[in-house]
């Protein structure tokens, strides 16, 4: 029997679930998605494409082009940001880690792009094994 893991939005109108494995766990630092998260830091969660699936509500998601290369979902009714998908990883759905109600198969393991952190962001809440993409 294959592990999955699952959550979804804020009101449940849009649910989803994952197969393990996932790809990595990491608390991104950019600004789009500090912006796009109202938080210091957002926690992305990457799944192969195939391992992911919406369940319930896919026509409740919107999503907004945010660059170039990339889209970002939150649920139309609460507001809850979902997803990420970038052609600069092309084939993986970046799930926000907040929003799964049941384990992953993994906890963070690094901070992406931890050189534009916020300055109310202490430094002693990022790991000294510090690896920035």
């Amino acid at each position: 029997m294959t592990q999955k893991a699952s959550g979804g939005c804020l009101c449940g109108e849009v649910r989803f679930e994952v197969r393990l494995p996932t790809r990595w766990c990491s608390h991104c630092h950019c600004t789009m998605c500090r912006r796009a998260h109202g938080a210091g830091f957002v926690t992305w969660v990457g799944v192969d494409a195939d391992r992911f699936r919406v369940t319930r509500g896919e026509a409740s998601l919107r999503r907004y082009r945010s660059s170039n290369e990339a889209i970002r979902s939150f649920c139309g009714s609460c507001g809850s940001t979902l997803l990420f998908e970038s052609q600069k990883w092309p084939g993986e759905v970046h799930v926000a880690l907040a929003n799964f109600t049941t384990p992953i198969d993994r906890e963070p393991e690094n901070h992406a792009f931890a050189d534009s952190r916020v300055s109310w962001v202490p430094d002693w809440k990022i790991e000294a094994k510090l690896r920035v993409h």
